[in-house]
């Protein structure tokens, strides 16, 4: 039997959407200051869903985003809390794991706003550091370039535990990064900092299918976790932007989406999820199939 690790959906758009407040550059993280307990409310849902990993709600805890809100002695602070968050629902529902989730610095989608290796390389480990503490693994979302990966990679290098690598790719070409590179050319870097997983995430399904493609050349566990928007547009990619700004699909029902999901599996995938604009309905379904096919969710 087949083993199939089950993501969470979207968290951050998910716990924005429930507070009400998805006009924030800081995105949920917001919501962790003016809402303690929501996030914990949504990791519940996901597990009653099917979900095995529950992503913590730190995406977008970096120092130099809080700085421009004036929140910088937040950081440690909201670290701690959605690792926390994410273990009280864990422990509420008796089994899963924590993934600690570590996004870009600066900007989402913006490969050009990335620091320097020598810059950007030490402020992911501080962010690793902490949630290695409490989490089962590192997650580290949407990298939209070979030079973002090379930052994100060597700021967990060391870390003992799990590292798994979520690149994001073009809406029009599931091979190449965001930035314009072929994704194949991040494939020397896994080989030389040897994450546990590789993924593609937070790129619309129709082109994870032609990223997987790719990525099942690392010879390592391999997965997909896509979006429900139309398509990342021009107006998102400003300075400060917020994800009202996005529009999201109403095509991709459950059902949709889990079709998707199971060509990702018949590919080889072993971990599956959703990514933004999905919930824990879209989640349930694909326990629903995996479940039906005989497939083990661990």
């Amino acid at each position: 039997m087949t083993a199939i690790t089950l993501l969470d959906g979207g968290m951050g758009q998910e716990i924005a959407k429930r507070a009400g407040d998805v006009n924030s550059p800081l995105w949920s993280t917001r919501s962790m200051l003016d809402r303690p307990g929501l996030a914990e409310a949504v990791y519940r849902d996901y597990f009653h869903a099917g979900a095995t990993i529950a992503t913590t709600n730190t995406y977008a805890v970096h120092r130099d985003r809080l700085m421009r809100h004036t929140l910088e002695a937040e950081f440690l602070p909201l670290l701690k809390q959605g690792l926390a968050e994410a273990t009280a629902a864990r422990d509420a529902f008796g089994k899963g794991r924590i993934a600690g989730s570590i996004g870009p610095l600066e900007a989402s989608y913006r490969p050009d706003l990335c620091p320097p290796l020598a810059v950007a390389a030490p402020l992911f480990a501080e962010v690793a550091e902490v949630l290695a503490a409490g989490a089962d693994l590192l997650l580290l979302e949407t990298v939209a370039s070979v030079a973002h990966a090379d930052a994100v990679l060597s700021g967990c290098d060391g870390i003992k535990m799990p590292i798994w690598l979520a690149l994001t790719v073009s809406d029009d070409d599931g091979r190449k990064l965001r930035s314009g590179e072929e994704l194949a050319v991040v494939l020397p870097l896994v080989a030389t900092y040897r994450p546990a997983a590789i993924l593609a995430n937070c790129s619309v399904p129709e082109v994870m299918a032609d990223a997987l493609a790719v990525l099942a050349r690392a010879g390592i566990p391999f997965g997909a976790y896509a979006n429900g928007f139309t398509r990342i547009n021009d107006a998102f990619l400003n300075d400060a932007p917020t994800v009202d700004l996005l529009e999201a699909r109403h095509d991709l029902t459950p059902e949709v989406y889990a079709n998707f999901a199971q060509r990702w599996v018949d590919m080889g995938a072993t971990i599956v999820g959703g990514c933004c604009e999905t919930g824990p309905e879209h989640i349930a379904e694909i326990a629903r199939r995996l479940d039906r096919s005989g497939f083990e969710i661990v």
